[in-house]
């Protein structure tokens, strides 16, 4: 070989490899870009958040009398522990994603009320997720919105997806609906969010469906038959039940038993959908789901974010996946005048300082301070079985 030759294929190597960096630069760099703006949090936040902590495994596997007991207020919080920089899976200590379960049956997200809305605390240090359910009918102040309704500031919780969404249009949040719902999260209740999920209704099938179908076993018979519609289609019988997205949508949506017990059924199809999508024959295709989901959901997680959920959700017990709900012991049915429909309403009464301290310890990690134990099954505490 010349010395020609020599310095040819040298430049060449050299060459092959600056291409290489930069595709792997250029990638990684589209790998870590949020899919969605970001929430703009800290301008409403009337509340203090609690220090970030983590519980001691043998603390939280401590026994207790069950999400009804009433937590145990305090003036502050006090830091017990520093958590780690970083966590499993390249991950944060700590996330909270709020995930909105849209009732637009529509491709687009211009319009529809948040159906379903959860906060998903994802511990990466002690493999973790806590699922705290937020009842849509709680009556809450709503940033933004006083000036596109005659100076009305307050109107139902599912409400503010709506109004911060295309449709209405009532805020300049870059976050949209999902922005101006985590807004008045922290608004009215100082939960802590750091990012956000929504999918309508024909996404949500898609998702349901492009996994196969979900398994989902039922303790008891559920009639979501009414008098305007007897179709045997809203009966699911007791059991296990293989249900592709239509019939999963259905079951979620039911609430001829009231707003709590769908809430359960609703859990039991998250657990679910997590336990297909965390299995052998989906794992390897979460890739390709990012892909074909990316412009069907609203969020402002990354495809790397995305990567670190479906890590960490192979290293989750299932035991170790929580949902919570406020106690229905403090909730009482009520009637607010809405001067939007000139009209009562049903919303909740319920006192919010309660629900600011099981949130402020939800933040913290220590509520709800269940081990998902059999005995806590026992109890009622629901858990991912």
């Amino acid at each position: 070989m010349t010395t020609f030759q020599k310095a040819t294929l040298a430049f060449l190597s050299v060459l092959a490899c600056f291409l290489v960096g930069l595709v792997i630069w250029l990638w990684r760099g589209e790998w870590q870009q949020p899919l969605g703006p970001a929430l703009q949090i800290s301008t409403v936040a009337p509340f203090q958040l609690p220090a970030t902590w983590t519980p001691d495994p043998a603390e939280t596997s401590t026994p207790h009398t069950g999400l009804g007991a009433d937590p145990v207020f305090s003036a502050s919080p006090t830091p017990t522990s520093t958590l780690p920089p970083i966590g499993m899976c390249g991950a944060p200590p700590r996330m909270n994603i709020l995930v909105v379960g849209s009732d637009a049956r529509a491709n687009s997200y211009a319009y529809g009320l948040a159906d379903m809305i959860r906060i998903v605390r994802v511990d990466f240090v002690n493999p973790k997720v806590t699922i705290l359910e937020f009842p849509r009918d709680l009556w809450v102040e709503i940033p933004d919105i006083a000036d596109n309704i005659n100076g009305q500031d307050h109107e139902k919780l599912n409400q503010a997806y709506l109004y911060g969404n295309p449709g209405f249009g009532y805020t300049d949040d870059p976050a949209q609906g999902p922005g101006l719902l985590a807004r008045t999260l922290t608004l009215n209740f100082g939960i802590q969010v750091d990012h956000y999920a929504a999918a309508n209704m024909r996404t949500f099938v898609k998702l349901v469906n492009a996994v196969d179908g979900i398994d989902i076993t039922l303790p008891d018979a559920v009639d979501g038959r009414t008098a305007e519609d007897m179709n045997s289609r809203l009966v699911f019988k007791a059991g296990t039940l293989h249900l592709d997205g239509e019939r999963a949508l259905m079951l979620a949506r039911i609430r001829i038993e009231g707003g709590f017990a769908r809430a359960d059924n609703q859990n039991r199809v998250l657990c679910a959908l997590r336990d297909k999508v965390t299995s052998p024959t989906v794992i390897t295709k979460i890739p390709d789901l990012i892909t074909s989901f990316q412009d069907a959901v609203q969020t402002d997680l990354s495809p790397a974010q995305l990567g670190q959920l479906a890590c960490i959700g192979t290293k989750i017990q299932p035991a170790n996946i929580v949902f919570a709900s406020f106690p229905e012991e403090h909730f009482k049915q009520s009637r607010v005048y809405d001067a939007v429909f000139k009209k009562n309403v049903f919303a909740w009464d319920v006192d919010f300082e309660i629900l600011r301290e099981y949130i402020r310890q939800f933040n913290e990690g220590t509520w709800p301070p269940l081990s998902g134990t059999p005995e806590d099954k026992e109890e009622g505490i629901p858990f991912c079985p």
